[in-house]
This record gives structure tokens, C-alpha cells and sequence, in this order.
């Protein structure tokens, strides 16, 4: 059997797991569906597509990745309409942030129509693990890595591309409480902080478990340089509503260009709201808090969409935020974008495909 585009050949598992699931109490991350896809690279180019029931990989001790780090992904959804179609939210800017992503870290890039194909020929394969419940979603998880069986820090000759997908709920079942973190970094300027890397997320590990010890869900980065400019938090972009206008730091080498990010900015200015992409000081956002010219801050990112924050910590003084009121630029985004990705909202932008 293989897919329309490429040749993919398709092993369809024996044994779903799909009646295993309780799609009214899903768990983020926690059900893998049926099947993945697997690319391989070797010898200069992508090869040996396929589909196969998910399971585990036989890999070397000495694989590249695992000692030197060249590991790098992506994040994005898949929803179900009403009428039963799969439908997927900017597919191509995720292939376009991945092979930003494989330039940084020294790998091979990866076509659109491998990307493409192999993505929309797992969905229909998994077409019934994409939910239809209110608030839930498939995740999927694109993800290359170095698989030369070499130890010596140079680029890998090899590497695997894979794709398996999740459905899953909401991620905070609360609005987070947040810490400005004015120690840690996530990432300085000629780092690596713009791409999905693995190892931006392990070096956050620690920071962040030390700010939940003292009971915050998250961190709001700051610059390396000064600890003065708001950046990221933890695994959102984060974007404030400051006397009427919506207020995001700006992208750069620094922050990741959040999908989510771009959509919210976007249909801002579609709605004639204010828009400002720029360097957000720490002082702005707590003299807001103080003053109340901060109506909202929230974080956006594809795990996350849209998730308003309880509270903003800063040198040991938490500083609550207003209620979210139902017709504020927060709630009406994110049910615009819900219902958008659901089929229910006219697809203007064009960022919809249909599976």
C-alpha cells in the first residue's frame, strides 16, 4: 500500500490501541496514537518512507544525538470539524520553523512534499484519534535527530525524521501563576534560542523546577544582558493587552517565532486593534500591574493556544491580574481561533487544509 504523493508504504498496526482511550478525561501527552511516520536520511538524501504501527526504536549506544545534542522539533494540531474532516492549522509554517530549526543545528533540511505527504498520510491513517470533544485536539509531534553510530562532535551523516501524534485536552487546567526570572537564561543573542532544539527545553528544567517549589506553574525569561526585557515563557510566546493595545516582545534571535504568536498579531490588526512588536520592559509590565493599565497578560503557543496568567511574581511580590471579562480581546481570540480551527469560522487567512 502506498500514499498518493510518494511512495510511502503504509504498515497498518493489528492491534489499535484507540478503544484504550477515554476521550473525555485526556491527559496531555499521555496517549500516543496508532501509527508514524519515519524518514530516513542517509547518503545525501531522504529515503525509506513509511508508516508503520508506533512502537520503539533500536538504536546504537553511541548514537550522535544523544552525546552532542542534534535533536530539534516541532509542535502543531490537528482538529475535527463538525461535519467529521481532519483539518490542520498552518502546517507549512511548522515545515518552515523545522528547517530553520536543521539549519541552525548543522542538518539536513527537509522537503516540503516529504513533510507534507507523510504528515497527511499519517492523519488519515489516524484519522479516528483526532477528538471532537470541546477544548481537545491531536497533537503531533514532528522530530528529527542525529543517528550516526559515531563518537566525535561533527555533523551527523545520518539522521531519522519522524511524526506520531496525541490527542489531547486542555494543558493548564488553571490560569498559571508566573515568576520573572531575573538568574537564568533561556538563551543569549548567537545562541540557539530562536530554533526548537532539544536543549533549550533541558537547560529550562532546572529553573523551573526550582520556581515550582516556591508554587509558580511557570517562568517569564528575561535577556541575558540586563534581566530588564521580558522575552518567553517557559513554553509560550507571551503577550500583553497595555492601555487598549496588544504589546508583544518582538521576534528575534533570542525568542521563538511562535505560530500562535503571528495568528493573535494578525488578527489583531485585522480587527483594527493596536499592535505593537517591540522590546517589553520588566518596569512597563509591573508599573502596569501597579497602575492598572494592564488589562491582560497571557501566553500563546500551540500546546497552550491561549492561556490568560493569575499572577505576575517579580522580586518577591506576586502581582494578581484582572479577570479575563468575557468581551475582551482575550476571550474573543481565543474563540475565534477555536472555532476557526474547528471549521465554524470562515478560514479568511488561509491558514486551514483540509486532510
Amino acid at each position: 500500500m502506498t500514499a498518493d504523493t510518494l511512495q510511502i508504504e503504509v504498515q497498518q498496526t493489528t492491534n489499535s490501541r484507540l478503544q484504550e482511550v477515554d476521550f473525555n478525561n485526556l491527559v496531555f501527552g499521555r496517549n500516543i496514537s496508532d501509527h508514524m511516520f519515519i524518514a530516513e536520511y542517509r547518503e545525501g538524501q531522504w529515503q525509506d518512507l513509511r508508516i508503520v504501527p508506533y512502537g520503539d526504536l533500536a538504536l546504537s549506544p553511541a548514537t550522535a544525538a544523544l552525546h552532542y545534542g542534534q535533536a530539534i522539533f516541532e509542535g502543531m494540531k490537528a482538529y475535527k470539524s463538525a461535519e467529521g474532516e481532519v483539518l490542520l492549522f498552518r502546517a507549512i509554517d511548522n515545515w518552515k520553523r523545522l528547517n530553520k530549526s536543521a539549519e541552525r543545528l548543522c542538518m539536513p533540511t527537509i522537503p516540503e512534499e516529504i513533510f507534507m505527504s507523510g504528515l497527511t498520510e499519517l492523519l488519515r491513517q489516524d484519522a479516528d484519534w483526532v477528538p471532537s470533544q470541546e477544548g481537545c485536539s491531536l497533537y503531533i509531534r514532528p522530530y528529527m535527530f542525529a543517528t550516526d553510530p559515531y563518537i566525535g562532535v561533527k555533523p551527523s551523516d545520518s539522521y531519522y525524521f519522524i511524526i506520531f501524534t496525541s490527542p489531547v485536552g486542555t494543558y493548564y487546567a488553571k490560569p498559571p501563576r508566573v515568576k520573572v526570572e531575573t538568574h537564568f537564561i533561556r538563551a543569549a543573542e548567537g545562541g540557539v534560542g530562536a530554533t526548537k532544539c532539544a536543549g533549550n527545553y533541558a537547560g529550562s528544567l532546572y529553573p523551573a523546577k526550582l520556581a515550582q517549589q516556591e508554587g509558580y506553574d511557570q517562568l517569564i525569561w528575561t535577556d541575558a544582558r540586563e534581566h530588564a526585557y521580558i522575552e518567553e515563557s517557559g513554553t509560550m510566546n507571551i503577550m500583553f493587552i497595555l492601555d487598549g493595545k496588544l504589546v508583544t516582545p518582538y521576534v528575534s534571535e533570542t525568542t521563538l517565532d511562535g505560530i500562535t504568536r503571528k495568528s493573535i498579531v494578525a488578527i489583531a490588526q485585522h480587527w483594527g486593534i493596536p499592535v505593537e512588536e517591540r522590546r517589553v520592559s520588566v518596569k512597563e509590565i509591573i508599573d502596569g500591574l501597579k497602575d492598572g493599565s494592564l488589562e491582560a497578560a497571557f501566553g500563546a503557543g500551540t500546546a497552550v493556544v491561549i492561556s490568560p496568567f493569575a499572577s505576575i511574581a517579580y522580586e518577591g511580590v506576586d502581582y494578581p491580574l484582572p479577570e479575563i471579562k468575557e468581551d475582551s480581546f482575550v476571550n474573543k481570540v481565543k474563540r475565534y481561533l477555536t472555532d476557526l480551527r474547528t471549521g465554524k469560522e470562515e478560514d479568511t487567512f488561509g491558514w486551514m487544509l483540509k486532510v
